[in-house]
């Protein structure tokens, strides 16, 4: 059993709206607002009333039952789904009507419940598709294989190498990617990820699959992540000590609504979010 470590976190202060974000994070625009947010499909309403504001170096944690909303949720910020109402605003910009890559290269970027990796590409490779959207010589450039081609390429090699020292995988770089272990894998595309430059981090399940021990090197890493980075990570996750553990505000879900937002102290403790979700893991079942 991996040896439980204690992250610091940043104090959470209230903002002009019922959200809090981390203290260091006040003379800062927050990196995402959303503002009464919600889809209808059909006659059935999977998020209402959806609000939240996220800090701009804030670790944010989204739980909840399965079903509860929280990959519609995500869905719906990377725009997968058109909102039927509501506003969100990234780094104060309004996103309504964008597609998901223009929400990409506004500044957010996502890992998915199934990981979605090019599995006959190498390592390398999948990093560098994250790096697309940095690539400035032009298609004759590419085609006549020119100076300014070989200079980005090389640019692109030693950047992919980089990024993938951060799960210390520049040694895989010339593998293929699904030959990896799943644990790999997982790790490989929040590295892809990271590779669109993003200034929100959307993770996922991050630590689905993995064992105690890959679990708190992930909680390291991510910490790691937004301080290297100096991003906002937000995760959907339903293993409890990572989400307390590193997550300064959370939020709660069930059946597409908001049932409880607060600290990791806050959550626990609060009845509601005990009865509908904490308290069902504590009683042995899954979710």
């Amino acid at each position: 059993m991996a040896e439980k470590k204690q992250f610091e976190k940043g104090k959470m202060v209230p903002v002009p709206s019922v959200s809090i974000i981390p203290e260091r994070d006040l003379d800062k625009t927050p990196i995402l607002e959303c503002s009464h947010l919600g889809i209808d499909f059909g006659g059935l309403t999977a998020v209402n009333e959806f609000n939240i504001t996220v800090g701009r170096t804030e670790i944010a944690g989204l739980i909840g039952p399965n079903g509860a909303g929280k990959t519609t949720v995500f869905n719906l910020l990377t725009k997968v789904y058109q909102p039927t109402r509501g506003t969100i605003l990234l780094d104060g910009l309004d996103t309504h009507g964008k597609t998901p890559a223009q929400i990409n290269r506004m500044g957010i970027a996502r890992t998915f419940q199934n990981i979605r990796l090019f599995n006959n590409l190498s390592v390398e490779d999948n990093v560098k598709i994250g790096l697309h959207n940095q690539e400035k010589y032009s298609m004759f450039s590419g085609i006549l294989r020119l100076p300014k081609y070989w200079r980005q390429e090389k640019a692109a090699h030693e950047r992919a190498l980089e990024l993938l020292s951060i799960f210390n995988m520049e040694d895989l770089a010339d593998h293929q990617a699904g030959s990896l272990p799943y644990g790999a894998q997982r790790r490989l595309e929040i590295v892809r990820a990271l590779a669109t430059n993003p200034s929100l981090l959307l993770l996922d399940e991050p630590a689905a699959g993995m064992n105690p021990s890959e679990t708190a090197e992930l909680m390291e890493n991510i910490v790691k992540i937004r301080d290297t980075f100096q991003i906002a990570i937000m995760l959907i996750e339903h293993d409890m000590s990572l989400v307390m553990g590193i997550c300064e505000g959370i939020c709660v879900l069930n059946f597409g609504q908001i049932i409880a937002k607060g600290t990791a102290e806050e959550i626990q403790s609060n009845p509601t979010v005990i009865e509908a979700y904490l308290g069902k893991q504590q009683e042995g079942g899954t979710d």
